[in-house]
């Protein structure tokens, strides 16, 4: 057995970071700044949690993007914090008769079906640059990688992930509602 030592700490100036070592560019791989499911667990909730529920974990923990599941733990959507809002929760209370705090989270996610996706191929050959400009030229905060080929959800790409891993803003406007309707119309 070998024997190790302890050293004193105090003359240490520095706290090491990924990020001193590996300088990240705009035309860096967009895979190096993909959460990729195989090597992460993504964060996930239960459609039936009460919806006011989730949107306080989501806020005690800064997530703004969570992955619902069914009672069987089969993917059935993706949950954000802005879905979660206050205003969204009382108007489907509202709407469908239940009570505040018993909205699931099922009721204001938006659908798999719903969904569209990046393909983990093509992204596999892209630059972060190019995932910024997509994320930027469709308003998305975040958005799932699929792989076709295994009829996975490989992961996700987050705007404010991005920006951290780059050091950069990454500015996403959300959609004006005139836009929201030319788009809806065209």
């Amino acid at each position: 057995m070998k024997k190790l030592t302890l050293y004193p700490v105090q003359k240490i100036d520095e706290l090491v970071q990924p990020a001193d070592f590996k300088e990240k560019t705009l035309l860096s791989p967009a895979m190096d700044f993909f959460t990729d499911f195989r090597d992460v667990e993504p964060l996930v909730i239960e459609g039936p949690v009460p919806a006011p529920e989730a949107r306080s974990l989501m806020i005690r923990t800064h997530v703004r993007l969570k992955i619902v599941v069914d009672a069987a733990g089969h993917f059935a959507g993706v949950v954000s914090a802005a879905d979660l809002s206050e205003q969204n929760i009382i108007a489907e209370a509202a709407g469908s008769g239940v009570p505040r705090d018993e909205v699931p989270v099922s009721d204001l996610m938006t659908r798999k079906q719903d969904l569209l996706a990046l393909n983990i191929h093509e992204v596999s050959s892209s630059t972060i640059g190019d995932v910024i400009d997509f994320l930027q030229d469709n308003y998305q905060q975040h958005c799932l990688v699929i792989d076709e080929d295994t009829h996975q959800i490989r992961g996700v790409f987050s705007a404010s992930d991005i920006s951290r891993k780059l050091r950069l803003p990454v500015n996403i406007q959300e959609q004006s509602s005139f836009s929201k309707v030319f788009f809806a119309v065209s």
